[in-house]
């Protein structure tokens, strides 16, 4: 105490993280900062003493004098151990309280100046009374607290001198740094007890207050199993009684829709079995929702509804024909399988694909399929379906699982035999879900989709009364093995002609009706019609020109309404003041014979084109330059022709070694887009030919086809396209390969009465057809 004066002496200095030495305490310390274990070297030197305290903050690495506490502990050093990660661990014994008074200079390690203060033997019955109350407490506190051990108790109780009492006490208990730094510090004994029997205290509340949470926490568990027993009890009185609840109204409800759907025997026990499952599911169960959900669709499905086929020969070709005008073939062969079906009764659905430029009626030709016999329809649309599972459902296990597009078609129509549209066929993508074209194959497959399965549903559904129309843009999409099981009806496009019937007879009055219009507000007469096919689109369908026609009607309603006017005429003429300025030029056809210049024909996705190849020969080193964006095949056609022409220079007048002496440029305009197969060959060699001879070619002619390094002209495919695309831009001769002849009975008669078509099988014919003589006469 104060009256005490003890001596102030020199120390090293080791801060403590996290822990904290008592006087009397032995304990292991791990040492591992650099200016400890110098300290720790140096209390080796001298008299092994250190002075032990501790630092407020755990996690500073190099504490100032702000962060030790000025009260610590003189402690021997007993032993000291190298581990091998270079930490060394000591054993310590602490001896008594010291304070810090001040810190000494020293860069390797830290040296204070410190006074002990011991501790003094106190002899007062109070301090007993404490030292037995402190005995007491601590005894509830192990009760209560599983933390210490009953040895504990028997070690403390042995303690006589009431200030060691008091440390062991602290040291045993679990509390903050702080907390026990409080009592390290308060140097006299009575009031150290004092402190201790709070903090006891303290303890010993908590504790009570966490067993009684515990307990409480306990009796609610034992209440709600109570809750459910009771509830399972009431259950079983209900059924007793008879009283319905839960999911035995459900599954009650379930089985009369199953009386009354009268599915097929299969079917039926599947579903009764799913029933009898869901009945006996808990109301919370999850399962059920699963079960539920599997048991409606089911119900749900056409298992043996039918719609009787209206086998009226007259009256279906009446109702194609009104919804379409052309589309021969296809509508022929809806009314043979209408023919057939009569004869037969029952016949496996055919499977149509529909393939042609966009905007030519195959979605609406579906349409009026199913109702030229009477059917439902369905459409799906397989634009972009990358996986596998769209079209064959999901395993039930799955988390929101549904059927495939063809079952939810299925459902959506509610009989067995639809006319059921797949859309875009040739649109379809695989990646890593799956190939969804591969699981179209069984869908597809007359013999095989009788049993048709799906992952969700798991029961053989029967597609093969199921007319399967599907539309593509272009075969080279579609996998073979599903080309395989389809029958193509190729839909080219429309000449002019049929355009303008289309447009008078089903678009105009279309969008009249749509644009409010009553019939005589708004006149547009064939002529106008015809100019705006011509000079306003240029496509093998007519979607492009319903929307030229839906401009029409729109000004014309904004006339209607804001002058008022009662009556309105276009005439050819007025258009510009409609639509604006022409897009295309009518008649592409060149005005005048022109050399090196040749136009070809090309078959894309969307219908015919007309290609104008232009060949310039000017002096250089014999480089041929191909430009306009060019595929490999059609390259390769290019260079084909400029070999053959070499092979023929001599009969053709050309000097021998033109291609050393010129560089030949060949371009096909439209730079953009691409341009890509071989029916361009005869085309380039005509345009060489003309270049290098400096002949003329007339400019009436256009032609196709592929040509080889003798000369020979291959036949081509797309004819009738490439046919009224040259009809089109107004040509009005068309060389073509003598093979293809036979594809000449495709071309509406319309066209064929304008344009001479020639065959032709070897390039001599060719140049005879189309070169003229200098002088511009044949």
């Amino acid at each position: 105490m104060g009256s005490h004066k003890s001596k102030s002496r020199r120390f090293p200095l080791l801060p403590l993280r996290g822990l904290l030495v008592y006087p009397s305490m032995v304990l292991h310390l791990d040492v591992g900062r650099e200016k400890s274990v110098k300290a720790l070297e140096k209390a080796m030197v001298d008299d092994n003493l250190i002075l032990l305290c501790s630092q407020s903050e755990v996690n500073i690495e190099e504490p100032t004098q702000e962060d030790i506490f000025r009260i610590g502990t003189v402690a021997k050093v007993r032993q000291m151990l190298k581990l091998p990660n270079g930490t060394i661990r000591v054993l310590v014994e602490g001896v008594e309280r010291a304070e810090i008074i001040e810190y000494l200079d020293n860069d390797e390690h830290y040296e204070v100046l410190a006074q002990e203060r011991p501790e003094e033997e106190v002899l007062d019955p109070e301090v007993d009374a404490l030292m037995r109350t402190v005995l007491n407490q601590f005894e509830h506190y192990i009760n209560l607290s599983k933390k210490v051990t009953p040895e504990t108790l028997a070690a403390v109780s042995d303690i006589e001198e009431a200030g060691r009492l008091a440390d062991v006490i602290t040291s045993h208990l679990s509390l903050k740094i702080k907390d026990k730094q409080e009592i390290l510090e308060t140097i006299d004994v009575r009031n150290r007890l004092e402190k201790l029997l709070d903090i006891l205290n303290n303890e010993r509340e908590v504790l009570e207050l966490e067993r009684k949470i515990s307990q409480r926490v306990k009796k609610q568990m034992e209440k709600t199993q109570k809750e459910y027993y009771l509830r399972e009890q009431m259950k079983a009185i209900q059924k007793e009684l008879g009283e319905k609840e839960g999911r035995a109204g459900e599954a009650e409800e379930l089985r009369a829709q199953l009386e009354e759907k009268k599915p097929p025997e299969h079917v039926r026990e599947k579903i009764e079995k799913e029933i009898d499952r869901l009945e006996k599911m808990p109301a919370s169960s999850a399962e059920g929702g699963v079960i539920r959900n599997y048991v409606d669709w089911l119900l749900s499905l056409p298992w043996s509804e039918k719609t009787e086929d209206d086998l009226d020969l007259a009256k279906a070709e009446q109702v194609l024909n009104e919804d379409h005008y052309g589309l021969d073939k296809p509508k022929e062969r809806v009314l043979e399988y209408l023919a057939v079906q009569k004869l037969v009764k029952k016949l496996k659905g055919p499977i149509l694909c529909l393939v042609g430029p966009p905007g030519v009626g195959k979605t609406s030709l579906a349409r009026s399929i199913a109702r030229s016999l009477d059917r439902e329809f369905v459409r799906i649309s397989l634009g972009g379906v990358r996986d596998e599972a769209e079209i064959r459902g999901h395993r039930r296990t799955y988390v929101g699982a549904m059927p495939g597009r063809i079952i939810q078609g299925m459902k959506t129509a509610g009989t067995l035999n639809p006319v059921f549209l797949l859309d875009e066929i040739d649109k379809m993508a695989s990646d890593f879900r799956g190939d969804p074209s591969a699981a179209l194959l069984e869908v597809l497959d007359p013999e095989q989709n009788n049993t048709f399965s799906d992952h969700f549903i798991e029961l053989p559904f029967d597609l093969s009364n199921v007319m399967f129309v599907t539309t593509a843009n272009a075969v080279h999409n579609i996998p073979r093995p599903l080309l395989d099981r389809m029958e193509m009806l190729y839909i080219p496009g429309y000449t002019e002609l049929e355009k303008l019937q289309i447009a008078s007879r089903y678009l105009l009055p279309k969008q009249k009706r749509d644009h409010g219009l009553q019939e005589e507000q708004l006149e547009i007469g064939e002529a106008t019609l015809l100019r705006t096919i011509r000079e306003y689109t240029r496509e093998s369908g007519v979607r492009n020109l319903e929307q030229q026609v839906a401009a029409l009607c729109r000004k014309a309603a904004k006339k209607v309404v804001s002058e008022a006017v009662e009556r309105i005429v276009i005439e050819p003429d007025d258009i510009k003041d409609y639509l604006g300025v022409p897009k295309f030029r009518y008649g592409v056809a060149d005005l005048e014979d022109q050399i090196g210049t040749v136009t070809g024909l090309a078959w894309t996705e969307v219908g015919g084109e007309t290609l104008v190849i232009e060949v310039t020969v000017v002096p250089g080193t014999g480089k041929l330059t191909l430009t306009g964006k060019l595929g490999d095949v059609m390259k390769e056609s290019a260079q084909a022709a400029f070999s053959y022409t070499r092979s023929k220079a001599a009969e053709l007048n050309i000097p021998l070694d033109f291609h050393e002496k010129n560089d030949i440029h060949i371009h096909i305009p439209e730079g953009a887009i691409p341009k890509d197969g071989p029916s361009a060959g005869i085309t380039i060699a005509t345009a060489l030919i003309s270049a290098l001879t400096n002949r003329y070619v007339s400019k009436d002619v256009a032609m196709t086809g592929e040509i080889t390094l003798r000369g020979r002209v291959l036949p081509i495919g797309g004819l009738k396209e490439k046919s009224l695309a040259a009809h089109r831009a107004g040509y009005k001769k068309i060389l073509l390969p003598k093979d293809n002849e036979r594809d000449l009975r495709d071309i509406p008669d319309s066209v064929k009465e304008d344009v001479v078509f020639v065959p032709v099988s070897h390039m001599d014919q060719v140049l005879e057809h189309a070169l003229v003589d200098q002088t511009g006469i044949h």
